[in-house]
């Protein structure tokens, strides 16, 4: 079964509509993050994408990471709830929760704004090279996943 195309338009703007659903006061159905860090969680692998992060795994933690994560987190499984997160994705304070929303909705219109095209020979920081399918499924699910979190 595949997921839905997060580079369709209408598709994004389902998963903007739940966004926009939540409120600083929503609370997880699992898990310890509360919304604001939710937001901010999210928005990390965008940071990433469009390179606002400079940090990067070093070869041995990359080597792990193409071994051990990378079919997890590109394959069309639902992640588990509860599952360990890297250091990067831990976000340990509360963030302003407007600001992570507007920039997790901007990230999601960029996305679909650039489309395939964007996404043709681009690698991932962390599993180097990822087919269309992969870069899907690992910003769909990884949305979807946090958005079930928080019941919406």
């Amino acid at each position: 079964m595949a997921l839905p195309n997060i580079y369709d338009s209408q598709v994004a703007q389902q998963l903007i509509d739940r966004i926009n659903k939540l409120t600083p006061e929503t609370l997880p159905l699992w898990g310890k993050m509360n919304a604001s860090q939710m937001l901010a969680h999210c928005n990390v692998t965008y940071e990433y994408i469009f390179d606002e992060r400079t940090d990067k795994p070093n070869f041995f933690v990359k080597w792990m990471l193409k071994k051990f994560v990378k079919k997890k987190v590109t394959s069309e499984e639902p992640y588990a709830h509860n599952l360990t997160t890297g250091p990067a994705f831990i976000i340990p304070d509360t963030k302003n929760y407007n600001q992570e929303k507007s920039r997790l909705i901007h990230f999601i219109t960029k996305v679909t704004t650039l489309g395939t095209p964007f996404f043709v020979d681009k690698k991932s920081v962390s599993f180097d090279e990822l087919t269309m399918d992969e870069w899907n499924n690992m910003m769909y699910k990884h949305l979807d996943h946090h958005l079930r979190q928080f019941g919406v």
